[in-house]
């Protein structure tokens, strides 16, 4: 069912239940006020008879035509009236009333011993309702005589027919003519989202490029098409940088492949010293290493990307672990003639994966060890400013152009500078770098000028339990 059919059914289903309820109610509150009235009407005639009969001083009523003569008052046309005794007998009664007969009831009669009044519905076959009103006239607490007096509803009833009536005919056109509105309005307030629907289906074709008018008020149309042109850029975002990545991973893959292939058909072309078929398989071995080493950097960034690499979340005491790295990578510096030191280091505690930032920590130091001179040194000080901690590896290598600070952390990118010094290396190590930093709450930052060096920062929070001694 299209949305605006529904729109519209809702609404009017909403709107008839308000309106029969609204009725009700409305009919009730008349019918009540209709009734009211007539009550009121009927106590006031009941009372101006019973101050004329106080005003005669309780005389016997016997004469009909004397009574009625001087209190005319007693016979409106839209009432009739009844006077009894204690006994409930009729002393005299009005002359519209002589066609039937109206008893008192034991109800009224009770009442009137009590000085009570009351007020009595009654209904005859054949007649319209009667309402009633019994008042008792009461001397030195002894009841002499009560007067009733009555009226017929059968006006109120006629109103509250004819207001039944309008109230019948009127809530279906009501109803109609909001159903009718409700389907106007859902089609202007829908009008904007067959537009979204129509340049989504554009995009859906294959051009990322395009984007989503915005409307003009900023509502709820307009927050929609502002999310949709956000996701379709992260979208095209995405897709140029899995199209990048793809080129890449294939580039970085076919260079070791081209390599092998190249020197085992140059081997293979006629016999060869048993060095030479040696030499061939030692590079095939470490083109197989780098692979292998591409291969599984991939497999640790893809599981990253979907959430399915473990991370514990502990104190760690980063002094101790720059301390470790520290030792593993003098070793490593001895074979490379690069001197690793250590700067400042202040005890600081983070809350992570040790494990993670251990990793994090020697991929840097490493790769500042790979792009720096031969007898040249790499200093690791550990620093702590306010609520973060600042660990940084400084080299006086190649350097890097600032160009190109944003783009050494995408998967595969590597510079010209950096393929001129050495073959070594996938373009991978500082993307798992600033993907640990960012699961720890921190970043990388990179600070260097092309020919100078460099000097990585990785900056991580503090642990709670450090930041309640700062």
């Amino acid at each position: 069912m299209p949305l605006r059919v529904r729109l519209t059914l809702w609404y009017g289903s909403a709107l008839a239940l308000v309106l029969i309820i609204f009725s009700v109610i409305l009919y009730a509150i008349t019918a009540r006020s209709l009734r009211d009235t007539v009550d009121e009407s009927l106590e006031e005639t009941a009372m101006t008879a019973v101050r004329s009969l106080e005003a005669r001083g309780f005389l016997p009523l016997i004469d009909e035509e004397e009574l009625l003569s001087q209190f005319p008052e007693l016979t409106r046309i839209d009432k009739f009236f009844q006077i009894f005794t204690p006994s409930g007998t009729i002393t005299i009664r009005s002359p519209n009333i002589k066609q039937h007969e109206v008893p008192l009831s034991r109800t009224a009669l009770e009442a009137s011993f009590t000085g009570q009044s009351t007020f009595e519905s009654a209904k005859y076959p054949k007649e319209p309702p009667l309402r009633l009103i019994s008042v008792p006239i009461m001397y030195r607490g002894n009841l002499l005589y009560i007067v009733q007096v009555g009226t017929s509803m059968e006006s109120v009833g006629e109103t509250l027919h004819r207001f039944l009536v309008l109230l019948v005919i009127a809530i279906p056109i009501a109803l109609a003519v909001s159903l009718a509105g409700g389907w106007f309005l859902a089609g202007r307030a829908l009008r904007p989202v067959d537009k979204i629907t129509l340049a989504a289906q554009r995009i859906a074709a294959g051009d990322l490029s395009q984007r989503l008018s915005m409307p003009p008020a900023h509502d709820e149309i307009g927050r929609l098409a502002a999310t949709f042109n956000n996701m379709i850029g992260r979208l095209d975002t995405s897709f140029r940088q899995i199209r990048q990545f793809t080129s890449d991973a294939s580039h970085e893959l076919r260079t070791p492949l081209t390599v092998m292939k190249g020197e085992t058909d140059l081997i293979l072309r006629r016999p060869r010293p048993i060095e030479d078929y040696k030499t061939v398989l030692e590079s095939n071995l470490e083109e197989i290493d780098r692979m292998t080493r591409i291969v599984d950097e991939l497999l640790f960034l893809s599981r990253a990307d979907m959430g399915e690499v473990k991370v514990e979340s502990l104190p760690v005491a980063l002094e101790a672990l720059v301390e470790d790295v520290h030792r593993q990578a003098t070793l490593l510096g001895h074979d490379r003639d690069i001197e690793v030191v250590l700067g400042t280091i202040m005890p600081v505690i983070v809350q992570g994966d040790d494990l993670r930032l251990r990793e994090l920590l020697l991929n840097l130091v490493e790769n500042a060890m790979k792009y720096s001179h031969p007898g040249g040194k790499v200093e690791i000080s550990l620093l702590k400013e306010g609520q973060e901690a600042r660990l940084s590896i400084t080299d006086h290598g190649i350097g890097i152009a600032p160009a190109d600070h944003k783009k050494i952390f995408h998967r595969f990118f590597r510079t010209d500078v950096a393929r001129a010094h050495t073959k070594k290396g996938t373009g991978l190590g500082l993307a798992i770098c600033s993907w640990i930093a960012d699961l720890h709450k921190g970043r990388v930052e990179v600070k260097s000028d092309l020919g100078q060096g460099s000097t990585f920062t990785v900056v991580l929070p503090l642990a709670p339990l450090q930041l309640s001694k700062v």
